[in-house]
């Protein structure tokens, strides 16, 4: 196959998004990341609580089986062993939270539709499907309406009730996708970012409240990670560097998020309802620690990917017509903070969650 420069290969990789989720493509400036040591917060354990569910609305960052069929080896390879519909090695964002706040990760919402089990629902159901967004992206699959939607038809079908939404918590996590698919359609021009982020923060205001009026008392938002740190930009700097551009881009939304959609509703509320777990500065936090935990297990601060695709025609999980694998995996993925060339690896969540712990600590009270 023909070599393609890194900016075609990068839309490629865009438009033929089939099993992961795109967030940035566009290269801008650099943010030189300053390294040092610093030991991790323990991860907190706590007993499950049977009546606290937990509903998760969002993209791969929180998705743990809708995708199922589209998430191939060597995802999966920490936790269980084999491909569950998570995009990494292991465990994603919603593993950890969910027993912080007392529970289990809930039952993906395919799965259950499929088995239809009452006791599957001890824990609440996720919506969350790698590749979409607030709006529709370059997959066709169920955007956030379209998720909030499945969960208002189980409270039609009585298959939660009102006691059960009493003691609840929603988790969102969401838009990097809608960023990647203005990218990819606009031919990487910033200029209308702005616009972009104004309909995403009104749109997910919208779904927020519909979440708040369908009785879910407490929702945790995520705000956009840094998205010029992500290795698919990352490599042009030899993993060293981030992109400027994307990084405001992040911080923009993330001040909107904060001014029009925190602050409106928990003024309007009388009392905190939106909480924000600040991704960006856990993740620039996390890439600038390095882990000893256990006394044995050091995480790299480069912005390397454990898991790539042998040139730049491949992916993590690719394999060519033959089936022969074209994908390279690093020797342990417990010192990489990136699985591959969007998604954090299992030991990248565990360090990401550990920063938003004092956030998540408001939630559960």
């Amino acid at each position: 196959m023909a070599q393609r420069t890194l900016f075609t290969s990068l839309l490629i990789f865009l438009c033929l998004i089939l099993f992961t989720e795109a967030h940035a493509l566009i290269i801008g400036g650099k943010l030189q990341l300053h390294r040092h040591d610093h030991h991790s917060r323990r991860r907190h354990h706590h007993e499950h609580s049977s009546d606290l569910k937990l509903f998760v609305f969002g993209d791969s960052y929180a998705d743990t089986g809708n995708c199922r069929n589209s998430v191939p080896g060597p995802y999966g390879i920490t936790f269980p062993g084999k491909p569950a519909g998570r995009f990494s090695d292991g465990r994603v964002l919603t593993d950890y939270i969910a027993p912080y706040l007392g529970t289990k990760s809930p039952v993906s919402y395919k799965n259950w539709r499929k088995s239809g089990k009452r006791s599957q629902l001890k824990y609440g159901m996720n919506f969350a499907h790698g590749g979409t967004g607030v709006f529709n992206t370059l997959v066709d699959e169920p955007n956030m309406t379209t998720q909030v939607k499945f969960f208002q038809q189980l409270l039609e079908e009585k298959v939660f009730t009102k006691h059960d939404l009493n003691s609840s918590v929603a988790l969102v996590s969401l838009a990097g996708n809608d960023y990647a698919t203005y990218l990819v359609k606009n031919n990487s021009d910033l200029q209308g970012f702005p616009g972009l982020t104004k309909a995403i923060i009104g749109q997910l205001a919208m779904n927020l409240k519909l979440i708040l009026d369908l009785g879910v008392p407490k929702i945790a938002v995520t705000s956009m990670e840094p998205m010029g740190c992500l290795p698919q930009l990352s490599a042009v700097y030899s993993y060293k560097n981030c992109s400027e551009s994307l990084n405001s881009a992040s911080k923009f939304h993330n001040q909107l998020l904060q001014q029009e959609i925190l602050q409106t509703f928990n003024n309007e509320s009388k009392r905190p309802v939106i909480f924000t777990l600040d991704l960006y500065s856990a993740f620039m936090s996390a890439l600038m620690k390095k882990e000893n935990h256990s006394g044995n297990v050091e995480l790299k601060t480069s912005l390397q990917p454990c898991c790539v695709g042998v040139s730049k025609d491949y992916l993590c999980g690719n394999a060519d017509k033959s089936g022969k694998k074209r994908y390279i995996v690093c020797e342990n993925p417990k010192l990489s903070f990136f699985w591959d060339n969007i998604h954090p690896s299992q030991n990248g969540w565990h360090a990401v969650f550990s920063e938003l712990q004092s956030s998540l600590r408001i939630i559960r009270e």
